[in-house]
């Protein structure tokens, strides 16, 4: 990282690593404490800043086989706990907390199977789905999942603002992910889905986050479904960002799907009434990469910003996470000659450069990702690293030309 004058770093915390029983009153795992400890203070010793996720989908298990991890709000103090304990012992030097990563996936992905990210442990949802579910209901545990999240995360932003923020001076804020949508035709039908996907996407989380409840279209559609916070809560939940981190990999068309086609099976995803593709007309939206799913499109990361920015009172935010992926790279020199890598980020870097004309709050970029690593549901097969790692070959790390480039680019 110093190599390529990288000033930040992004890692998550595991709060099993740290809490091996879940609660402060099972113990604290010293050994999980050092490691965090070493990792930050080598990081500040090469002048690279640590920027923090205390969630990235790994409940413990223990909390699981008790409760039902986010299903239930006895999650919420849990994590309350958990991350007082990360403030006590990281906070004198992390200045930068994401509560949460993606809980969109989290929340889809774990509990609905016809999410487009896949399923996700706890791997929950209803059998109409998918027989292979052990348990679930995707008509309703995606939208409790996200409502304790959401709840978790205030909670734990009141605690660092009331104890911790004066002495520690960092910020504290979510990582959320989306897609840029557009519609699949001029139909007044295809462009109220855009609406519709932008809020069931990103609006499900970031629209309490400002102004303290659901979109309303979320209210309409999902009805009693859909939980609802108490005027303390909305209190606490509006306003309680210091930034918003967006992920953003793609973009989609969209098209409306009438609702009298959706039958009587209801999920997140008979919910949201859209259909996402990357072709209209015979023609791609944007370059094919090595994920079947993501099209190269830097234009719909400016239009992204501009909207949060219209959208959700000009947040401060950070691009937490913005690549792209290759699969069947046979061997090193292979893997390390990846063009397609630096024009991606030319054009995504061309694109915030646009956003931050038009007057977008961006504070930063993390490239996903520094070196290739484990991906959820492709394991080491997809590599989205800007340094090539020999699996074969003791983890043996080699810049691929997209390193040289950036490190040339940031100098």
């Amino acid at each position: 990282m110093k190599f390529m004058n990288l000033n930040g770093f992004r890692f998550s915390i595991s709060w099993a690593r740290v809490l091996p029983g879940g609660k402060l009153s099972k113990g604290v795992n010293k050994a999980g404490i050092a490691f965090y400890n070493n990792l930050i203070n080598d990081l500040l010793s090469k002048g690279i800043q640590p920027f923090v996720t205390l969630f990235h989908w790994d409940v413990p298990q223990a909390l699981e086989d008790e409760y039902g991890g986010f299903l239930s709000p006895q999650i919420i103090n849990d994590f309350r706990d958990f991350a007082e304990l990360c403030f006590k012992e990281f906070g004198d030097r992390v200045k930068y907390w994401s509560t949460f990563n993606e809980p969109w996936s989290f929340s889809t992905g774990g509990y609905d199977s016809t999410s487009i990210i896949g399923t996700l442990a706890p791997g929950r949802c209803s059998a109409w789905l998918n027989k292979g579910c052990p348990a679930g209901n995707s008509a309703v545990e995606p939208y409790l999942v996200a409502h304790h999240i959401l709840l978790s995360h205030a909670t734990v932003a009141k605690l660092y603002r009331q104890k911790y923020k004066a002495s520690q001076r960092g910020q504290i804020g979510i990582v959320l992910v989306t897609n840029w949508f557009i519609p699949f035709s001029n139909k007044t039908a295809d462009v109220e889905a855009v609406d519709r996907a932008l809020d069931f996407f990103l609006g499900w989380f970031l629209n309490p986050l400002t102004y303290g409840d659901y979109p309303r279209v979320m209210q309409r559609i999902i009805g009693k479904r859909l939980p609802k916070f108490s005027p303390q809560e909305r209190i606490s939940l509006r306003g309680s960002l210091d930034f918003v981190g967006l992920n953003y990999y793609t973009s989609n068309y969209v098209s409306n799907i009438v609702q009298s086609h959706i039958g009587s099976n209801i999920s997140y995803s008979t919910d949201v009434r859209v259909n996402l593709t990357n072709e209209r007309n015979g023609r791609l939206l944007g370059t094919p990469t090595g994920v079947s799913i993501f099209y190269d499109y830097p234009e719909g990361l400016k239009d992204l910003l501009v909207y949060t920015k219209n959208r959700y009172k000009n947040p401060v935010v950070y691009i937490t996470e913005n690549g792209i992926g290759d699969t069947g790279i046979k061997d090193v020199k292979d893997g390390v000659n990846d063009p397609q890598r630096i024009r991606f980020y030319r054009g995504h870097f061309r694109a915030l450069y646009e956003a931050i004309k038009a007057g977008v709050n961006v504070k930063g970029f993390f490239a996903w990702t520094f070196i290739d690593t484990y991906e959820w549901g492709s394991g080491y097969t997809m590599r989205f690293g800007l340094n090539y790692v020999d699996f074969k070959n003791g983890l043996k790390r080699i810049p691929k030309r997209s390193a040289l480039w950036l490190k040339r680019f940031l100098q």
